[in-house]
């Protein structure tokens, strides 16, 4: 199977070089090449100081804010199963079939939209394009607190996948163009442990939240939307005075500090330090590159394990016997155990520069977590393949995105290559939303065993089979067998090839 992609890949090669020098031909505004050392004559320890003092302020001024963003995004799209524990099915008189619809919907709109939104993000300026897309996800969370049928959560379940579908793929592409590529898998990890951290404080916020139960005439679930969405408006606004955008236009830096981060990146091989203009042809060399699709099946594992786990953990837990606030409460821990390993395998990877096998070693947890989901009806054994669940998920989302990222050379190209990868494990969630069924508690055998296959073949397999076919185009490179791509070609030339050159080692 390896060597078949890896011919894939070998075949398009060719295409892809003459796609990737026709997009980029045109003049750029400024090459970084040409921008003068503003540390020239510094000694490597007086480099080393201001690299780390400039990383340290890209860090405080992009991280937590984009950070909490994500905390806000993933509590509006699986807050729903946890208003669900507090009465929303019976409110609103839904079938089970209806309900899972309500999931379904969101991850069709969602994936739709995903793989447009970074070249959105890429025209709009991030300081405009975040902001935008976050009024109109919380005036749909909103109003899903208004609704008083299956037709209006509907609407608005649809809606709110099209406003969220730049947030995730767009934040990821953003990152990628601040950091070099040994510095971004941490920084991706941090950002998704907000995920992990919205699945823990959400389980926290819901059960407060459910208090308000008669206020205003509206049962407590409704309230959860409502309060959730109206805080989502506000940080929206906010975010135009908190996002920043490309680094060579970023406010916060001093013209001598742009100059540095351009540098930096083009040191690592990354040409976010270009000035690319859009051509559709960037858009072909994602769809004819074979890395796109493996990288796609593997998040494909991630992600349909991910929904699966976070909209029903709730269910999950009360199925065991818990009642709707203390099984909201029971899903904090799992959560916050997935948050902290997912920063530390973040960390792990970049250092190693193994992502391959950080994914493999923790699809490895997750799939020991669902074996005891499936294989016991012990309440104590299965609270703990949640924990194991939960570890062996969250962190190869963030892994598999760095993964990704880290191995996709050129601006818009890496951007549509990540809209696709997302956008396809996303789609995913249309089987995760029906998975679980009622007719199957309390074991829920479909649901944990469909999970459980997710993980053993698209992320553990999936995650074996590209690091196999990346390692051996790495020993190609390296033996000179991929040199003639370049014979004939100018400095600009060999430079547009982008991952393409014989130069470019991929991350395993």
């Amino acid at each position: 199977m390896a060597a078949a992609v890896e011919k894939g890949i070998d075949a398009h090669s060719s295409n892809e070089f003459k796609i990737a020098d026709e997009a980029q031909k045109p003049e750029h505004a400024l090459r970084v090449d040409d921008l003068p050392d503003p540390d020239a004559g510094l000694s490597d320890e007086e480099r080393a100081a201001i690299d780390r003092k400039l990383l340290w302020k890209l860090d405080l001024q992009l991280i937590p804010w984009l950070s909490f963003l994500y905390l806000i995004s993933f509590l509006d799209r699986t807050n729903i199963g946890n208003a669900k524990i507090d009465g929303l099915q019976e409110d609103l008189h839904l079938t089970d079939g209806q309900y899972n619809a309500t999931l379904t919907i969101f991850f069709i709109s969602y994936s739709l939209f995903e793989p447009l939104t970074n070249i959105l993000l890429k025209k709009m300026r991030p300081s405009i394009f975040l902001p935008l897309i976050m009024l109109l996800w919380g005036i749909c969370m909103t109003t899903m607190g208004l609704v008083h049928n299956f037709s209006g959560l509907m609407a608005a379940r649809w809606w709110l996948g099209v406003a969220e579908a730049g947030l995730f793929p767009g934040v990821n592409y953003y990152l990628s163009c601040w950091y070099k590529r040994s510095e971004f898998g941490i920084r991706a990890a941090i950002f998704f442990s907000a995920a992990a951290l919205a699945g823990s404080f959400g389980g926290l916020l819901a059960a407060a939240i459910a208090q308000m139960s008669g206020i205003g005439g509206k049962p407590g679930w409704a309230w959860i939307f409502i309060l959730e969405g109206l805080a989502t408006i506000l940080v929206g606004i906010a975010s135009y005075w908190m996002v920043h955008d490309f680094p060579d236009e970023a406010k916060f830096l001093t013209s001598t500090d742009r100059t540095r981060v351009l540098r930096r990146l083009h040191a690592d091989q990354q040409a976010s330090a270009n000035h690319e203009s859009f051509h559709p042809t960037f858009f072909w060399a994602s769809v004819l590159d074979a890395k796109t699709w493996l990288f796609a099946t593997i998040y494909m594992g991630a992600d349909g394990a991910l929904y699966a786990f976070s909209l029903f953990l709730p269910t999950i837990i009360a199925s065991l016997g818990y009642q709707s606030t203390t099984a909201n409460l029971l899903s904090v821990p799992p959560y916050a155990a997935a948050a902290v390993l997912t920063i530390a395998v973040g960390w792990t990877a970049d250092r190693t520069r193994q992502r391959g096998l950080c994914n493999i070693a923790t699809s490895l947890v997750g799939i020991a977590g669902f074996a005891m989901l499936l294989g016991s009806a012990n309440p104590g054994v299965q609270y703990a393949g949640t924990f194991l669940g939960a570890m062996g998920i969250y962190p190869c989302i963030a892994n598999t995105i760095s993964w990704a990222s880290n191995n996709v050379e050129g601006v818009y190209k890496r951007g549509v290559t990540l809209g696709f990868v997302i956008g396809w494990g996303n789609l995913n969630g249309v089987v995760s939303s029906n998975i679980y069924r009622a007719v199957d508690k309390p074991r829920y055998f479909t649901g944990h065993g469909v999970v459980l296959a997710y993980l053993v073949l698209w992320l553990l397999g999936g995650s074996i089979v590209t690091r196999i076919v990346l390692a051996r185009e790495n020993r190609k490179r390296r033996s000179g067998e991929r040199d003639g791509w370049v014979e004939g070609l100018d400095r600009k030339e060999i430079e547009a090839l982008g991952d393409k050159r014989p130069d470019f080692l991929y991350v395993l």
